[in-house]
């Protein structure tokens, strides 16, 4: 044998081919994509909307705290003002006082000037005095504290103001306590109507 002689090879030493990879259909893969698009979609979807009504409640958690701290700020004083009111009062009491005295013409002046600053103030606290005198009965407003015989006013009208009420931003703060009238009863002397002889 020839040192360049070719050695013969037999079948079964030859490494076999590589079997070509079976791809699929053009077709579903296609579908898978689709599939597979719809899904994100609808997942893009959700998240959207999740995030939509996240910010919409964010938007009104903002409104909220908003509003709650603009009634906080308005009624924060409310207990401070309560304290005053009897200081006030007192004032208003003296210049009734004071002007039932001759003479007092320099006290009268100190105790209005006192009473319209203090009045500013509550003013600018949003403070405004009730109105009761010659006003219709109102519960909301008012607190009897006692009847008398009205003089054609009608029943369940105020006719005097023992302590003055106020409000604050709408709200009651301290109720007015006042006198009503009721209907004037009959005469002791007088003769019945047949009409109550016969009740």
């Amino acid at each position: 044998m020839t040192p360049y002689e070719p050695t013969e090879t037999t079948p079964s030493e030859t490494p076999p081919a590589a079997a070509p990879e079976a791809s699929p259909p053009a077709a579903e893969s296609a579908e898978c994509l689709r599939e597979a698009l719809a899904a994100k979609t609808q997942e893009v979807d959700r998240l959207q909307d999740r995030i939509l009504r996240l910010q919409a409640e964010f938007e009104n958690f903002k409104k909220r705290t908003a509003r709650e701290k603009a009634e906080f700020l308005k009624f924060a004083h409310e207990g401070l003002i309560l304290d005053f009111l009897p200081v006030l009062d007192n004032l208003e009491r003296a210049l009734r006082s004071a002007r039932a005295e001759a003479g007092s013409n320099p006290l009268i002046e100190g105790i209005e000037m006192i009473i319209r600053l203090f009045r500013g103030a509550l003013d600018k606290a949003g403070v405004k005095a009730i109105e009761a005198l010659g006003q219709p009965f109102d519960p909301a407003f008012h607190q009897a504290v006692a009847q008398e015989e009205g003089d054609g006013e009608g029943e369940l009208v105020v006719v005097d103001e023992v302590q003055k009420g106020y409000t604050i931003e709408g709200r009651v703060l301290r109720p007015a306590m006042v006198k009503v009238s009721r209907a004037a009863s009959p005469g002791a002397g007088d003769d019945p109507s047949p009409e109550d002889q016969r009740a």
